[in-house]
């Protein structure tokens, strides 16, 4: 008797493991700053755990560690300068903690048309990190994709080196036989 078998949606798979945390991958730790579409400047994390938008270009507490979670796009945002992660309280309010291992210091990087990066809250789905023109935080339940306010784009801080210094592509020569 011959059974059939539906082929594996893996669509669905990445969907599901996207949702929890992965601990079976090597996590990817990136150092980088955030710019602020609205304000100009740069995201921090200051000494008393507040957040904001505020910071010039290559300034100590706009230096943030951005570590991965799962194989898929989810990452967690931690000041250099503090150790405390970017984390969204239950009325939409960005914070700063010590321990980000909840589900509220887990953001997803969304690319955007425009190139660039909105940052959804994992726990509070819809709400996005969002600074105003002065650099004030926004709360998560007012933002939404397309408003400028959730734009970032990555840079690196000033100073700083990439982790390989660019070498000239070269390419490979392979002995080719014909096959006769």
């Amino acid at each position: 008797k011959v059974t059939v078998q539906s082929p594996p949606n893996f669509t669905q798979h990445v969907r599901e493991q996207s949702l929890v945390t992965d601990q079976l991958s090597r996590r990817l730790v990136r150092t980088y700053q955030l710019y602020s579409r609205t304000s100009g400047k740069h995201v921090q994390i200051l000494d008393n755990k507040k957040i904001n938008a505020m910071a010039e270009d290559g300034d100590v507490h706009a230096k943030l560690i951005v570590e991965t979670d799962t194989f898929g796009s989810r990452v967690r945002i931690k000041g250099a300068a503090t150790g405390f992660y970017i984390c969204m309280n239950k009325k939409g309010k960005l914070i700063g903690k010590s321990n980000g291992k909840g589900k509220d210091c887990v953001f997803t990087e969304i690319v955007l048309e425009n190139n660039y990066t909105a940052l959804q809250n994992a726990k509070y789905e819809g709400w996005y990190m969002a600074f105003t023109r002065k650099g004030r935080p926004r709360k998560g339940s007012k933002t939404r994709q397309h408003q400028r306010e959730v734009h970032f784009m990555k840079r690196l801080p000033k100073g700083h080196q990439t982790t390989e210094p660019h070498r000239r592509f070269e390419f490979l020569n392979y002995p080719f036989n014909r096959r006769s």
